[in-house]
């Protein structure tokens, strides 16, 4: 039997995240059964339910035993330093328990999650540092727990680190750098802390040996801030900045790896809270691993993960990068790849290829055609060079136009890595709570209806009196800033602005687009009940670039006001584009910006002069131009300054675009509309920002949109492809895919950040009475609080994705991300994915449902979903509620679920009566809840821990009417 409880013991171990990735070395566990230990205060030896170990185990841990009931083992021959112990217990009460862990009279708390019954036994670990020999262990219903579990077992054994595994706090310390022990979880003895803003600059350094030239750095850290932090990597003087996504607790673990130059031998790394860093996390090891991939050219980006159009396919010829290559069968054919680049500037792109005869290929750079590049045929692999003028940040590189070419990959001079999850992007977001004050910072909340409900990471900063500030550091250089704040209904309000210890202007702020009232459509007026939507942007361009290191600080210097909450900052470097070459400036046609005029005219004429030109492309200058209806646009591209600085302004709810025919691009502009309200549902009388009535080959790439009525709006396209969006306090969907004209299909939206929207951020629905939605994918997307319904969400239709994401802060009546054949959806098939994506603080309350909704919610609404449905590699974290959903009396078949972490449930905390007189409370956050459906799911590597609530399990069956099939990995459930 002692195989069996050493693998047990084992699996437990990695799944809770108290390992290394790399792998450490263990010795043979010594196990100590309960029942033979010194018991006391009333606890004793059962042997009442089976599946224990040894001759029984301990009960007797009732609430009639609180404070009193142990079990205490004295271990023999242990090992000095750290060791990992491992509890062995049932908790059959269907929630969360904890007993109380003391080590050489050290202690702390333990959750026990609950099992299966009180016949099935799990495991919790914890690393404890013991002394050489002797030591005493002792498990203990304290008066700090809720007890009422049995105890089978404990093992001990050392924990010998991998190979290249080196412990954090056996580093030397710096700058204010210290070992800490207070969190659980870690390995070793303990962890490095002190990364706080008034140690910036503190570090650890270590030696570890390397294996290879080329490695991957792992550090095992945690970030329980609830937002991604940084810090720096230095590793034999050469420096690197590496990202540490949030945690779901100071007590959760995670890995991050960077890729770094080594040595064989010994190497010097040092971590460290650098000047360009927001630090405040805590280092557990670090893990040196040789990394004996090929490298690829310098700024590679592999084509055939990019979009592909008009016929352009993935291939696999032998000897191509990657996982294949692009062939392009011909005219009208393209690929897209989106790259990053460091620097603004001119580039040398190296295109890999081969063709079978001479050729040429056309290049396209941001959405503007460019030459020819001429291709060699011939055997083999080839490649052909060109320059491009490339922008700082996110850009787009296409090819199209050719015959019996396959494209493998292009090489970028001055490129780097885009964001692994979430989109790639130009600002950098500073929360407001994160900086000094001397307002008020709200306390954190999720209850729908409170200003820090909808608030980023549920908290924000209230500046109430005259002369009250918040003020954050910049990061990075910065001359543009757009504010996320609230101000009461009915005001407007100026927000002083204060760059290096001067004002340099005021931001307006204005209530006219937020605030709303009643159920949907939310057309009670002021005074109404469930008041939301306190929040709105903002945004002001700076009289110059001010340097990382600079002191922004926003002001309350007015009484015009009661109060002004700020939430967020996102700080950039504008910079204003050129014309390209050919285009039709709009101002010759009557478009003039900044007399006040409606420019939609001049508009439409410089768009029908382009149609007769070979550039086939209009400009619109910098300046503001009102476009008081929509302008339709067919094979022309329509491009402006730039975000900052290229702004079209709708008038008393209209304006927008309207994208009719094949071919066209809309581009490096912003629209800012003028919808104050949702519009009932078949009575529209307000405009989208882009609605695609006819979008094939159609391109849409690093635009703006605030206040319309959605961001946009497809009714028909094949090959539509955008980047580079931003979409902002939209009255309903921010992006909505449906093929409402006509069969919708290969739609790639990706690269693009969703905040505020009145509905789903991100929605393909394929409507039943109209068209299916298929092989459509949401890639790389950061999507945040959606004040109604979802992140994201797929309604029915074929082989459609959403992957690559980072989805945060859902609001009200809603998940992360639902997959649905609710809204008269027609039927899934193919196979729908969910993958490669975190959720933070996803799933709210379901107010007039009266039920909890999942960070992922299945919904099985007006029909079964039997189509086959792919949910991998997930990482649910802190979710309002239940982590996975699967609802609601119907059924959900042919389900994978592999790969997907539950960190958290139940972190909607509020208690309250709603305003039915309902109570609410999180009680009941499963970790995964089938509600009362039926079907068939296999399960593989699902963990969950950190289940909150009363009654909250790992995971909840009703009824047992869902086929379970459990394979390997899983655990907490």
């Amino acid at each position: 039997m002692l195989w069996k409880i050493r693998a047990a013991v084992l699996a437990a171990a990695v799944v809770a995240g108290a390992v290394a990735a790399t792998g450490p070395v263990s010795a043979a566990p010594a196990t100590y059964q309960a029942e033979s230990a010194a018991l006391s205060g009333g606890a004793r030896a059962e042997t009442e339910h089976a599946g224990y170990t040894g001759s029984g185990y301990a009960g007797g841990f009732t609430d009639a035993n609180r404070g009193t009931a142990a079990v205490t083992v004295t271990t023999s021959g242990s090992t000095a330093g750290a060791n990992r112990l491992v509890l062995r217990y049932a908790n059959g009460t269907g929630g969360t328990r904890t007993v109380t862990l003391a080590v050489n009279g050290g202690t702390r708390q333990l959750s026990l999650p609950a099992t299966a019954g009180w016949a099935s036994w799990g495991t919790v670990s914890q690393n404890v540092t013991l002394n050489a020999g002797a030591n005493t262990l002792a498990v203990r219903y304290g008066s700090g727990d809720n007890g009422n579990v049995n105890i089978d077992s404990l093992s001990v054994e050392p924990v010998v680190p991998a190979a290249g595994v080196v412990e954090a706090e056996s580093g030397t310390l710096s700058g204010g750098a210290r070992a800490e022990s207070e969190h659980g979880g870690h390995t070793g003895s303990g962890y490095v802390g002190g990364f706080v803003d008034a140690n910036r600059g503190s570090a650890v350094t270590f030696t570890v040996a390397g294996t290879a030239t080329r490695s991957s750095l792992a550090l095992r850290y945690a970030n329980g801030t609830g937002s991604p932090r940084t810090m720096t990597v230095t590793v034999n003087g050469a420096a690197q900045q590496v990202s540490l996504p949030a945690t779901a607790s100071w007590s959760e673990w995670a890995t991050a790896n960077v890729t770094v130059t080594t040595v064989v031998g010994s190497n010097t790394v040092a971590v460290s809270y650098g000047s360009a860093d927001n630090g405040n996390v805590n280092l557990d090891n670090a893990a040196l691993t040789a990394d004996d991939t090929t490298p690829a050219p310098e700024g590679t980006a592999e084509l055939e993960s990019g979009f592909l159009g008009g016929g352009a396919v993935p291939a696999t010829t032998a000897g191509a990068t990657g996982t294949g290559a692009v062939s392009l069968p011909g005219t009208g054919a393209r690929v897209i790849r989106t790259i990053n680049q460091t620097a603004a500037g001119t580039a040398t792109i190296t295109l890999r290829y081969t063709a079978s005869a001479n050729g040429a290929v056309t290049t396209y750079v941001n959405g503007v055609k460019g030459a020819q590049l001429s291709l060699t045929g011939g055997s083999g692999w080839r490649t052909a060079t060109h320059t491009a003028v490339l922008r700082a940040g996110l850009n787009i590189v296409g090819y199209g136009d050719a015959t019996g070419v396959q494209l493998d990959h292009i090489a970028v001079t001055g490129s780097a890595a885009l964001a692994a999850r979430g989109a790639t992007v130009p600002f950098t977001t500073y929360e407001a709570e994160a900086g000094t004050t001397t307002g008020t910072r709200l306390t954190p909340a999720r209850q729908y209806t409170t200003d820090a409900a909808e608030a980023s990471g549920r908290s924000a900063v209230k500046l109430t009196g005259v002369g009250q500030y918040v003020q954050i550091t910049l990061t990075r250089p910065a001359n543009a800033l757009t504010v996320r704040a609230s101000v009461p209904d009915g005001t407007s309000a100026p927000l002083a602005v204060h760059a290096g210890g001067s004002k340099v202007g005021d931001l307006s702020l204005t209530s006219k687009y937020s605030w709303m009232y009643g159920a949907y459509p939310f057309a009670e007026g002021p005074g109404g009940v469930r008041p939301h939507r306190y929040f709105d942007d903002a945004r002001i361009l700076l009289p110059q670039t001010y340097p990382a290191g600079t002191v922004i600080r926003l002001a309350k210097d007015t009484a015009a006001t009661g109060y002004i909450t700020v939430d967020l900052v996102d700080a950039e470097v504008a910079t204003a584009t050129t014309a390209p070459a050919g285009y039709v400036d709009a101002r010759t046609h009557g478009a003039n910006p900044g007399d006040g005029a409606d420019d939609s005219a001049g508009i439409r004429a410089a768009i029908a002069a382009a149609q007769g030109t070979p550039a086939k492309g209009v400009w619109l200058p910098a300046g503001a131009y009102n476009l008081n209806s929509v302008v339709n646009v067919s094979g022309v591209d329509v491009r402006g300054a730039g975000i900052w600085h290229t702004v079209l302004n709708g008038v008393n709810r209209r304006g927008g675009f309207a994208i009719t025919g094949a071919g066209t691009t809309i581009a490096d502009l912003t629209f800012d509309g003028d919808v104050t309200t949702r519009d009932p549902d078949e009575a529209p009388n307000s405009d989208s920002f882009i609605e695609v009535e006819s979008g094939s080959a159609a391109t849409v790439f690093n635009v703006a949109t605030n206040h319309a009525k959605t961001g946009l709006w497809l009714k028909q396209a094949d090959g539509f492809f955008a980047a580079g969006l931003r979409v902002r306090n939209t009255m309903a969907d921010g992006l909505n895919i449906n093929g409402n004209n006509g069969p919708t299909t290969n739609v790639r939206v990706e690269q693009s950040t969703f905040r505020n929207t009145g509905d789903d951020g991100m929605a393909m629905w394929s409507w039943d009475r109209n068209n299916t939605v298929s092989r459509s994918v949401f890639a790389f997307n950061t999507i945040a609080l959606p004040i109604l319904a979802n992140g994201a969400a797929i309604y029915g239709g074929t082989d459609n994705r959403i992957e690559d994401s980072l989805i945060s802060d859902t609001v009200f009546n809603g998940a992360g991300i639902m997959v649905s054949s609710w809204h008269e959806a027609k039927p899934f098939a193919g196979t729908t994915a969910v993958q490669r994506t975190t959720l933070t603080r996803a799933g709210t309350r379901n107010w007039d449902w009266n039920s909890h909704t999942g960070a992922v919610w299945l919904f099985a609404e007006r029909a079964d979903i039997t189509g086959a449905l792919v949910l991998k590699d997930l990482d649910i974290t802190d979710a309002g509620y239940h982590g996975l959903l699967f609802s609601w009396n119907k059924a959900i078949t042919n389900v994978t679920v592999d790969n997907v972490r539950i960190n958290g449930t139940g972190g909607a905390t509020d208690a309250f009566t709603d305003d039915k007189g309902v109570a609410v409370s999180n009680a009941g956050s499963h970790g995964m809840h089938l509600n009362l459906v039926t079907g068939t799911g296999r399960f593989d590597r699902v963990t969950v821990a950190g289940v909150k609530g009363s009654g909250s399990q790992g995971m909840a069956n009703d009824e047992s009417r869902y086929t379970v099939q459990r394979g390997t990995g899983n655990s907490g459930w």
